[in-house]
Parts: structure tokens; C-alpha cells; sequence
């Protein structure tokens, strides 16, 4: 893996960028089959829903816990907390069956509903990931991150029909081999641990200690959590397993089909990552942040007006070719306009909107669909998503990351 990596990347950068990996194959697998396990066990659309919520939920309340507070602790500590949460939340949904404690184990948990990562393990990756490289490389190494993830979670979702398979070839009850399904989800965090176990870095940044782990960049940082807000909120609306949700209530389609479409829109998405630094260095971070994205809510919005399944389809495989290409130019602008010291509190704030905001969607959502099989959730994201380009564009145009203006980080923001 070392020779897809920027020429300044270290040993670390390998090990984080594999880790990502790692987690996006079973994020990817688990996002697609918790919809349809949750449906075949018998729980209602707005139920499935309030589980979505109680992942995102707790993620971010966890997130901005550990980024505000958990400074004083080692990284690799950190990582080896969140590896052993995964796998009692795999543990956990493949032998829990009432909605209550599902739901707790969903809020305490690490399940991730979404083709991205909003996970607890992203901010303290990042925040190491962005010292692994020189800062002309920093786009570059989260473009890789991403591409990693996204297309091991195209992987992932591709094997999301195995437990029908499985069920069928040998018999079994459908329900029995979706939650067995999940200890595989839990066997992953066994590999985690072992890719985490090579990190050299176990130590925290200096400065940490000094005062709050926010205050030189807090204004900056507050601003763009705001942004973020409004995009995530859209993005709940159509986190993968409510859009596996509406694509098996709009369309009838079987879980193999959904994993399949997802394995292509993941490819997709992976690829495009390759794209964004080129971009990045060419019209900066900003502007491929927002030129990439705003298309692709067009899209988004399209795809719910599609009077069939081949053309929704195409709207959403056309989207997933930009949407994600602003992920690795924000998470570079983000690290780029704080202090080395603050990075991990930074992306701790700045990324629990990608769960917090984002959780109060899917209720709504799940009342939408419950009440029509018409693509009104993907409407409502497209239209938000859009709202926050305009305004991103408007407010941090004129605020390049210091290495485009060839200006020093600033003392205060």
C-alpha cells in the first residue's frame, strides 16, 4: 500500500490508511444489511429509522466527548476503546432481538448507517493523519484515506445479500443468518487492532494540556461546524440504509440488487477521490468543495422524480461520481486553518455534525416513507445539501488554506 501514498507519507500513514479500509468493508456490508435485517425482523419503517438515529446519536455525542475531553489520553488508547466498542455492538445485534435494547446498543455502539465514516475512530485518524505528510501532500493522503474506505465499503455492500444466500443454501432461517452476519461486523475489530498495534505515534500533542483543546482556531472552527450542520442534516435524509430502505419500498428490489447498485455507486465514489487533489490545486479547496457537490444534489433531487427503477438508479450512480469528491478537500481545509495542537479537537467538532446533525433526519424520513414510497427524503437532502454550498462558498471563498496563499497559520481565528 506504501507506493499509492504522497511521496512524504510515513509508516503511520499506511497503517491509518488501512484501517480505514478495513472499516469501510464491514461499514459498508452492515449499512446496507441493518435496513434489510430490521425489516425482515419485523420492525416497522419508522422504527428502522429511530435505530439509524440512535447510531448516529451516539456516535456523535461520543465523538465530541472524547474531542473536547479526551485529549489527556494516548491516541492509540483511544483507538483500542473505540476497537473494542465495535465489536461488542457486533456482538450485541447478532444476539439481540427487542426493539428497546437494539436501540441502546445502537446509541452506545459504532454502527455506522452511512457510506461515509462518522464513526468515534475518525477524528483521532485524522488528526494523525494529517502528521503524517507535508502540507503540500495533505490533500493527497486523505484522498487516499477516503478512497480506501469507500471502496472497501463498495466491497461491503456487495456482500450484503450473502446471508440470503447463505439462508438458502443451507436451509436456514433468513433472520438467524442476518444476525450471524454481525459477528463477522464483531471479528472485524480483531484486525483493527492488530493494524493499530503498529502505530509508533502513543503519545498526545504537546500543547494539549496547556489551556482548552479549542482556542486559537475556535471562531473558524465554530463557523464551519455551522456549515457542516446544515449538510449533514440534508445527508441524513439518505444515509445508505434508508436509501436501501426507500429503494426496497419505491422499487421492490431485493437486497442483492440494492448491495450490487451500492458496490457500483461506491466504486464511483472511490475513484472520484483521486480527482480532488488535482482539482484542489488547481481552482483550491473551497471551490472543489463546492463545484463537485452542488451537481450532485441536482442529481440527488432527480433521482426521486425518476418514474423508474433504471433511471432513479442512473441519477443516483451519476451523483455518487461528485458527491464525495469535497470530503478529502474539506478534511484537508480543516486541518490546514488550525494549529498543529488543536487538529484533533477540530475534527472532533467539525465531524460530530456528520452524525449529531444528521441523526434528527432519519425519524423524519422514516415517517415520509411510511406514509408514501415517493423519494420526498431525497428531495429534502438535495435541497439542504445545496443550501449549504451556497452559503460555504459565500462565507470562506475569500479564506484559502494558508499553503494556497502562501501565508503562515494564523495566531488566532
Amino acid at each position: 500500500m506504501r507506493w499509492l501514498l504522497p511521496a512524504s507519507a510515513s509508516g503511520d500513514a499506511s497503517r491509518l490508511v488501512a484501517a480505514r479500509t478495513v472499516r469501510g468493508l464491514a461499514d459498508g456490508f452492515v449499512s446496507v444489511l441493518l435496513a434489510a435485517y430490521l425489516r425482515d425482523a419485523g420492525f416497522s419503517p419508522v422504527e428502522i429509522s429511530a435505530i439509524v438515529t440512535g447510531t448516529l446519536l451516539g456516535s456523535a455525542a461520543l465523538t465530541l466527548g472524547l474531542g473536547l475531553f479526551g485529549y489527556e489520553i494516548s491516541r492509540r488508547t483511544l483507538l483500542f476503546g473505540a476497537v473494542g466498542l465495535m465489536a461488542g455492538t457486533g456482538l450485541g445485534f447478532a444476539t439481540v432481538t427487542a426493539f428497546w435494547p437494539l436501540l441502546a446498543i445502537a446509541v452506545v455502539g459504532t454502527l455506522n448507517p452511512s457510506n461515509g465514516d462518522v464513526s468515534v475512530f475518525l477524528p483521532t485518524e485524522q488528526a494523525l493523519l494529517s502528521e503524517t505528510v507535508e502540507a503540500r501532500d495533505r490533500t493527497a493522503i486523505f484522498a487516499r484515506y477516503n478512497l480506501g474506505g469507500l471502496f472497501a465499503a463498495a466491497v461491503g455492500a456487495l456482500g450484503a445479500g450473502l446471508p440470503v444466500a447463505v439462508a438458502r443454501g443451507m436451509g436456514w432461517d433468513l433472520v438467524q443468518a442476518e444476525r450471524l452476519a454481525f459477528l463477522l461486523y464483531a471479528a472485524t475489530a480483531l484486525v483493527l487492532f492488530a493494524v493499530y498495534s503498529g502505530l509508533r505515534v502513543d503519545t498526545t500533542v504537546e500543547g494539549f494540556r496547556s489551556g482548552a483543546p479549542l482556542r486559537k482556531a475556535r471562531r473558524t472552527v465554530y463557523r464551519l461546524t455551522v456549515l457542516f450542520s446544515i449538510d449533514a442534516f440534508g445527508g441524513g435524509f439518505v444515509v445508505q440504509s434508508l436509501l436501501a430502505l426507500w429503494l426496497f419500498e419505491r422499487f421492490d428490489m431485493p437486497v442483492a440488487t440494492v448491495g450490487a447498485i451500492f458496490f457500483a455507486a461506491g466504486l464511483l465514489a472511490a475513484t472520484s477521490q483521486l480527482a480532488s487533489p488535482w482539482l484542489a490545486a488547481r481552482i483550491g479547496l473551497i471551490r472543489t468543495m463546492v463545484y463537485t457537490h452542488l451537481p450532485s444534489n441536482v442529481l440527488l433531487i432527480l433521482a426521486a422524480l425518476m418514474p423508474n427503477a433504471p433511471l432513479a438508479v442512473g441519477c443516483l450512480l451519476a451523483r455518487m461520481v461528485l458527491s464525495q469528491m469535497d470530503v478529502p478537500a474539506r478534511q484537508s481545509y480543516v486541518m490546514a486553518v488550525v494549529p498543529l495542537e488543536e487538529r484533533a479537537a477540530a475534527a472532533s467538532v467539525t465531524n460530530v455534525p456528520r452524525s449529531l446533525a444528521a441523526a434528527f433526519a432519519p425519524l423524519l424520513a422514516g415517517a415520509m416513507l411510511q406514509v408514501s414510497s415517493f423519494g420526498w427524503p431525497l428531495i429534502c437532502a438535495g435541497i439542504l445539501k445545496s443550501v449549504y454550498d451556497v452559503l460555504l462558498l459565500w462565507q470562506f471563498r475569500a479564506h484559502p488554506a494558508p499553503e494556497e496563499s502562501q501565508a503562515p497559520v494564523p495566531a488566532s481565528a
